[in-house]
């Protein structure tokens, strides 16, 4: 999907009325709205990150060998890891509401 598709896309309005799972609309705006950021942060990670395997192999970086990394299971399990770690760092402290309720 190239930019000009996307940009459009995200700027759509559903016809339906938005469902919320909080109280406050404006907290589910704010979650919403750290949860876009934060999977953008996820994305420039991983792609960090494989930008530092490439130099640690003397790969070139570009973006054809960026896009073209194929992670092994181990990578693949460590960036799972880290993801698991994160979303729960963002997100504990919905999770400790949660847990009181």
């Amino acid at each position: 999907m190239t930019e000009h598709e996307r940009v459009p896309l995200a700027q759509t309005k559903s016809n339906d009325k938005r469902p919320f799972s909080m109280n406050d609309p404006n907290v589910e705006r704010v979650l919403s709205t750290t949860m876009a950021v934060a999977s953008e942060v996820a994305v420039l990670r991983e792609r960090l990150d494989t930008i530092e395997r490439l130099l640690e192999m003397g790969e070139p970086v570009t973006p054809q060998s960026i896009e073209g990394f194929a992670p092994d299971e181990s990578i693949i399990q460590e960036r799972k890891k880290w993801h698991a770690d994160y979303i729960s760092r963002i997100l504990r402290i919905v999770q400790q509401e949660m847990n009181s309720l």
